[in-house]
């Protein structure tokens, strides 16, 4: 099975961390399915070009967390994610997103104002169709 994961090799982020964060996202979002084998270690290790250890690490953190499940001499699959899970895992992802965002504007010097200006800026842009939604600003 390929797995549409994007690796960034310039970036700071290690790549074990990019390579857990988009999997978790497909497997929350369901466009990995519950029951879904996944390719095995060495496989996905050889598609991405990274070593069997980093894939190792990744399947072992989402195992943890319970979003895969390893059947010995069988393989990894993807377990059943629930709608809750799947709710707060969006939540998460926005929010940490919107802190980075924040703390990047903390460290041009932008206040608290002009990063809400920014933001509603950004919002009407993103979304030009939707005036009659309650809007803070």
């Amino acid at each position: 099975m390929w797995i549409p994961i994007q690796i960034n090799e310039n970036s700071a982020e290690p790549l074990y961390h990019q390579i857990e964060t988009q999997l978790r996202s497909l497997i929350v979002s369901g466009q990995i399915a519950e029951g879904t084998l996944l390719p095995s270690i060495r496989e996905f290790a050889g598609s991405l070009s990274c070593s069997v250890i980093t894939i190792r690490r990744v399947y072992q953190d989402l195992e943890n967390e319970g979003l895969l499940r390893t059947k010995q001499g069988t393989g990894t699959f993807v377990a059943k994610v629930g709608a809750g899970e799947r709710s707060e895992y969006r939540r998460v992802a926005v929010q940490e997103a919107l802190e980075t965002a924040v703390d990047v504007g903390i460290s041009v010097q932008y206040g608290k104002q002009e990063i809400l200006d920014l933001f509603l800026e950004t919002l009407r842009k993103k979304y030009p169709n939707h005036e009659g939604e309650s809007d803070p600003a």
